[in-house]
């Protein structure tokens, strides 16, 4: 928001130098940057003074002045009639960038000889600077300009560049800039209610205002002004809306675009004439109808949209922007002015949703107070009759159905000091209100007569001005006295209590935890983005195009979804980056994932994605060839869930993606969490891997409801374990995880691991040889060799009953 400091001071007059209120203001909560509006322009112009005037020798048109310019004196030659001994003016010396007067083009001043006289620079006129087409004469500055001072110090505008945040909308308008820093400077600015003489008939005799929605529409006021004659605004008020970054139009535009800029209320000037029922309708948009906009562009609207009507058509769209069929034109000789309140979330979704960003959008969703409008209405009245001409009808249309009575704020001065720690000479919390235009009165408590008083001398009352919107419990008016007051004051003091521990939630902290194991391994971690394409979701999807959240705006055609899988990231990351690692490179994500659900709902699991291709080894003295398999990722997982005290099984799966025969279903207890294996060459094909890669992936919003269970402490075995190693003939179809579920139902059986295979000669076509090393070991006792040889027979008895297995001769 540009506020230019000229405009400001009408309001707030005050010798404080601009970079001081900017700091300010900067301190107190908003950014301000100061800016000169001329800073760039005007190289090698400086302000003059005319010494001499003298005939030219050989044109009789043409006169010599002597103009001296702070650094020394020099003679040009013009042909403008209003040259002055005495006069101050705008000197350009040679080397300045100007305007042609004649082509409205840059040009770069140099000597030239005139009629035989050399004129080394020029007097400027108003054109010749860029200011305005006047170049009838040379532009006459101020008596008491300073001579020497470059030109685009003493014409440029010192303006306030503003970074809002969202709740300051008070801050879009020039008095409430003013208010906000009359507040710190502790001087009310001069801010008059304005008023408009009227000389017409009776408006509620012209127009009839309905609304039927009082929520959308909180209040609509409008004035009518006859006999305008439309045309170019004055240069003071097109200066002042150019400073602040519009363009002028016309006096009728440009005096709502004043007085927006002047009070944050927008305002639309209808053309009376063009309003044929005379009867305006503020009513919601029915399905399917249309409107073509001041833009020339035909929107389609929708039933949550604000509209301006007439009983048979629309005018405008309420807080956005107007209607082609009703825009003031230069025929325009009669205007109906609108102020009106209007709901800010109403008009922020339909500016976005029809993306018609505007001035006006962006003050209404901000929201404004019901208020406000009479207030700018009366100001852009008397401002069109005074650049515009015409009279005013008398009095206003106001429709407010619901006036709402402001209950103030109840504020505890003890908690003003409580919360921001004062304990000696605090700030006084209504002193400050009223520094901020705001109203304060001593809270009545009731019971409090039998004590001899009414009010107690703690607790206040204050009405917030009706332009702090934002302002709504006692904590933003604390905020406020912070600020005004100055963040700097507030104590610094010591903690009378030891800093409280910070829990961090389980997941959050899993994923860190996570992301420290995962770095001793040797994996790079990757972070993408949540969008993608559906063309990179497809490369990994099984057929059918899986159902995607689609994104309303996508920036481009690459992020139009929501992710479904970390996958396609991970190997295209793997691709690109594959060719610059000599030896293996580990990839890893960690993040959300958006799957869609019945009935519309959405399940966003936090995810776990890992790959690994090339060599095993990353030591450059001793480089093993040998590439990755199914079992280095297989270990990778089984060391990964053991660091977070768990265990992980596998079972046998066929993962679309996954090379069948070299994948595995990953289980914690009885919970499926993940999947593990090769991808397929033809999935690593669309990403144009041409080499194995293996992969795991964890739904860690699974995993961590185990990881929370609670673990007991057992203290260490004290009694020897006994080791017997087991081998089976046994089916080929028998896997050996369920030879492992029978063996880990025995309670001496502490483990057991397959350390042998054979498959070939020696054992039956359809069968196979599994060896096991298993350690047997109790805990209350020593076992004895009879003890385990018995627990042995039960085992190969219940494996021979439920697989057919058999003991290896």
């Amino acid at each position: 928001m540009k506020i230019p400091l000229k405009w400001l001071k009408e309001y707030l007059p005050t010798d404080i130098q601009p970079a001081e209120l900017a700091e300010r203001m900067t301190m107190a909560g908003t950014e301000v940057a100061v800016l000169n509006s001329h800073k760039d322009k005007w190289p090698n112009v400086y302000v003059g003074q005319i010494m001499e005037v003298n005939r030219h020798p050989n044109a009789d048109r043409l006169v010599l002045v002597k103009v001296d310019w702070g650094q020394g004196q020099e003679t040009v030659v013009t042909g403008a009639p209003n040259c002055k001994v005495g006069d101050k003016v705008v000197f350009a010396r040679t080397g300045a960038v100007l305007i042609d007067g004649h082509n409205g083009k840059e040009i770069v001043l140099k000597p030239a000889v005139l009629r035989g006289v050399e004129s080394c620079g020029m007097v400027c006129s108003e054109r010749e600077l860029g200011l305005s087409d006047e170049h009838e004469g040379i532009l006459v500055l101020p008596a008491d300009a300073p001579v020497g001072m470059l030109a685009s110090e003493y014409l440029g505008e010192i303006i306030f560049d503003l970074e809002l945040t969202p709740n300051r909308g008070d801050l879009m308008c020039v008095t409430g800039v003013a208010r906000e820093l009359g507040a710190l400077i502790d001087r009310l600015p001069a801010i008059s209610d304005p008023d408009f003489k009227a000389t017409g008939p009776d408006i509620k005799e012209k127009i009839e205002i309905e609304i039927n929605n009082s929520k959308l529409c909180t209040r609509y006021t409008a004035s009518l002004i006859e006999g305008i004659k439309l045309g170019e605004s004055p240069d003071w008020l097109k200066e002042r809306l150019i400073a602040c970054g519009m363009r002028p139009i016309n006096n009728v535009v440009d005096a709502t675009n004043y007085v927006m800029l002047e009070f944050g209320q927008p305002l639309h000037a209808f053309d009376y004439d063009q309003i044929k029922s005379r009867h305006i309708i503020v009513r919601p948009a029915a399905e399917g109808e249309v409107l073509t906009t001041l833009d020339g562009v035909e929107r389609k609207l929708s039933p949550d949209m604000l509209l301006i009507t007439e009983p048979d058509r629309i005018i405008a769209l309420a807080g956005v922007m107007g209607g082609e069929n009703t825009e003031v034109t230069e025929k325009t000789s009669r205007i109906l002015l609108e102020s009106a309140t209007f709901d800010k979330q109403s008009i922020r979704k339909t500016a976005r949703d029809l993306k018609l960003q505007s001035e006006a959008s962006a003050r209404f969703e901000k929201g404004l107070s019901y208020e406000l409008a009479p207030i700018a209405l009366k100001r852009a009245t008397q401002l069109i009759l005074e650049i515009a001409g015409g009279q005013a009808a008398s009095g206003l249309i106001d429709v407010l159905p619901n006036k709402k009575e402001r209950n103030g704020i109840v504020l505890s001065l003890a908690k003003v000091n409580q919360i921001l720690g004062y304990e000696k000479e605090p700030p006084d919390a209504c002193k400050i209100a009223k520094r901020l235009g705001f109203i304060w009165l001593p809270e009545y408590v009731p019971g409090m007569e039998e004590f001899g008083y009414g009010a107690t001398e703690d607790m206040v009352r204050i009405y917030p001005g009706y332009w702090r919107m934002d302002i709504e419990t006692d904590i933003d008016m604390i905020e406020e006295v912070a600020r005004i007051a100055g963040y700097h004051t507030i104590p610094c003091l010591p903690l009378d209590k030891a800093i409280p521990k910070i829990e961090t939630p389980p997941l959050p902290g899993m994923k860190r935890f996570l992301r420290q194991i995962l770095s001793g391994y040797g994996f790079q971690e990757l972070i993408s983005y949540s969008f993608t394409s559906r063309e990179m979701l497809s490369r990994v999807s099984s057929g059918a195009e899986p159902e995607f959240l689609a994104i309303s705006n996508p920036m481009s055609s690459e992020q139009e979804v929501m992710r479904t899988s970390l996958r396609p990231s991970l190997y295209a990351s793997l691709a690109a980056n594959r060719r610059f690692e000599k030896d293996g490179l580990r990839l890893y994500e960690l993040g959300r994932v958006y799957l869609p659900k019945e009935n519309k709902k959405q399940e966003e699991p936090e995810m776990l994605c890992a790959v690994i291709a090339g060599g095993s080894s990353q030591s450059r003295w001793q480089r093993n060839t040998a590439g990755f398999d199914f079992f280095d990722v297989k270990g990778i997982v089984e060391s990964m869930v053991s660091r977070l005290g768990l265990s992980a099984d596998f079972v046998v799966s066929d993962e679309h993606g996954l090379s069948h025969g070299y994948q595995a279903g990953i289980l914690v207890g009885d919970m499926p969490v993940g999947i593990l294996g090769q991808v397929s060459p033809q999935t690593a094909d669309k990403f144009d891997i041409t080499e194995p890669v293996y992969m795991f992936e964890i739904n860690l919003s699974k995993l961590i409801t185990r990881a929370m269970v609670r673990r007991k402490f057992n203290p260490i075995n004290r009694f020897p374990a006994v080791e017997r190693d087991l081998a089976l003939v046994i089916d080929r179809h028998i896997t050996n995880r369920q030879v492992i579920d029978i063996l880990s139902e025995y309670d001496l059986v502490k483990n057991a691991e397959l350390f042998d295979m054979y498959q070939g000669k020696q054992i039956a076509e359809n069968k196979k040889s599994l060896a096991y090393h298993l350690l047997f070991q109790s805990d209350t006792h020593t076992l004895k060799d009879e003890e385990v040889d018995g627990v042995m027979s039960q085992i190969l008895g219940r494996l021979n009953t439920e697989t057919g297995a058999v003991l290896r001769s």
